[in-house]
């Protein structure tokens, strides 16, 4: 493993000066930085930074960074949060019936593609069990329906406690989360099987086939109270023709599921999407 560094993600109202000002405080303490990265928001009169530095030779120790770095913010009515390359976050992954962003994920990972433990498995059905059974990974199965809805998210977030988790991705899970739930867990990326904001909601390829649609997308975005509509993260697209059925549609986007998901919690894990409001920078 290279050597640990630490990263501020940065939000602020844009003057003059704040490169300096953030960057001379890594310097200040004998910081050597890695990584920089700045986008302007005019429409909104937000600057936005993302700083990364090696540890090695800072003065500063872990537990002093954030309240000196808030001394700073502070004034600059700046919104921050630090990250350390050696926190090893936990994932929890939900699921119901489809199994190939679960497959997808699990190899990555294994792949050493992203840095994480993926030690829990939630599901509404007993379908993908034995795909936990296989790769060691724990399994439970919460089921939920309109009647049990409240008592079984308290299961959830007991499980989510339990086991320390500290990202759940929704890869495929096929109920939506409760404003009550996301209140208390806002953690959570989940990938849309649309080019949002089109066909929000359920069977979006099938009602991308009776538009008649030469594109179909998949969308990987945090999960807000209101439906499909969290800050995206990471889109893409491929063509389809009028040759192309519904089962054409659901192959196609399949593929392009498991490329997105993958490339949004890659880019959560490493620190690189900034939220603000309900839109996010995306660092490369």
């Amino acid at each position: 493993m290279s050597s640990p560094t630490a990263t501020l993600l940065i939000s602020c109202p844009d003057q003059q000066g704040l490169v300096a000002k953030f960057a001379n405080f890594i310097y200040a303490n004998g910081g050597n930085i890695i990584h920089a990265d700045q986008h302007t928001d005019f429409a909104a009169g937000l600057f936005l930074t993302r700083l990364e530095w090696q540890l090695t030779g800072f003065n500063l120790p872990r537990e002093f960074i954030a309240p000196a770095f808030n001394a700073i913010a502070q004034p600059l009515n700046a919104k921050w949060e630090l990250h350390f390359s050696d926190t090893v976050p936990r994932i929890a992954i939900w699921v119901s019936k489809q199994d190939h962003c679960l497959f997808d994920l699990i190899w990555r990972h294994r792949a050493k593609e992203f840095t994480a433990e993926i030690p829990l498995i939630i599901s509404n059905h007993l379908q993908l069990q034995e795909v936990a059974e296989q790769f060691g990974i724990d399994y439970h199965h919460v089921s939920v329906n309109q009647n049990n809805k409240l008592e079984q998210e308290a299961k959830q977030l007991e499980l989510l406690h339990q086991y320390k988790i500290d990202l759940v991705v929704l890869a495929k899970y096929m109920q939506i989360l409760s404003a009550d739930f996301i209140a208390k867990f806002p953690q959570v990326i989940n990938i849309h099987h649309s080019f949002l904001p089109a066909f929000v909601g359920a069977n979006p390829y099938h009602k991308a086939f009776e538009r008649g649609v030469k594109i179909i997308g998949a969308t990987a975005h945090y999960v807000t109270s209101d439906l499909d509509a969290g800050p995206i993260i990471e889109q893409d697209v491929v063509r389809v023709s009028h040759r192309d059925e519904v089962a054409d549609l659901i192959r196609k986007g399949k593929d392009l599921e498991r490329i997105v998901l993958a490339r949004a919690v890659r880019s959560h894990l490493q620190n690189r999407v900034l939220v603000y409001g309900n839109r996010t920078v995306v660092f490369e």
